[in-house]
């Protein structure tokens, strides 16, 4: 992600390192609160994407190889799908996510077998017609009654599915799996926006890459 951030300005910021010789040395570091976005005219636009699923353990930079073939572009695959927390927000490896998941149920049993919730199962009528729709999360003494005419008669429907915590969890992670990559022909305009820079005005700047912060705490 190397690139990235030469398209974040920097800010000069009092050095507080041993090294410092007055109080007023400063050190030059990245301005970490400035962020590219997407311009809304892109965002908002589907025919700008393709839609993609990750595979197996792949990161991402191996997407950004795959579809613009330089691994260094994985900044744009994050942004484009708003993701700031790789961790929480990106599949884990297979290994990481198991270990992940037995550290929180603490046993096999607790994972495989402990009910995490029921679901609803789909319900129709004689006529085809949907009368209780599938995938609802219901409590494990759910029912639902309904008069069928072709039947003349009332129906109780308490079919569910129990999901275990395996499932649950695997279902969250299976849905990180489905990313939007901006479409290569749009690569350009996103890489020009994304060139961060200062305008000219504030008694901060120095160029248009570059502002000077101070903070008279670190003088105390």
């Amino acid at each position: 992600m190397r690139p990235y951030f030469k398209n974040i300005p920097n800010l000069e910021y009092i050095n507080t390192t041993p090294d410092q010789h007055t109080l007023t040395d400063y050190i030059t570091v990245k301005n970490l609160f400035r962020r590219p976005i997407i311009r809304s005219d892109i965002m908002e636009n589907l025919s700008y994407f393709t839609r993609y699923t990750i595979v197996g353990d792949e990161r991402p930079d191996n997407v950004a190889y795959k579809l613009y073939n330089d691994e260094t572009l994985d900044w744009v695959i994050l942004l484009c799908n708003n993701i700031l927390n790789i961790q929480t927000e990106w599949p884990l490896p297979q290994s990481a996510f198991q270990e992940y998941l037995l550290i929180k149920y603490q046993t096999e049993s607790n994972l495989y077998n402990g009910i995490h919730h029921y679901e609803s199962v789909e319900l129709k009528d004689s006529s085809g017609r949907i009368v209780f729709p599938g995938g609802i999360t219901v409590d494990q003494n759910f029912s639902f009654q309904y008069y069928d005419y072709r039947r003349t008669s009332e129906i109780v429907h308490t079919e569910k599915l129990a999901i275990t915590n395996y499932e649950y969890e695997l279902q969250i992670e299976e849905n990180k799996r489905t990313v939007f990559a901006l479409r290569p022909e749009f690569l350009g305009i996103l890489i020009e926006d994304a060139k961060l820079r200062y305008l000219e005005g504030s008694s901060q700047f120095i160029d248009t890459e570059t502002k000077r912060v101070e903070n008279i705490r670190l003088h105390m």
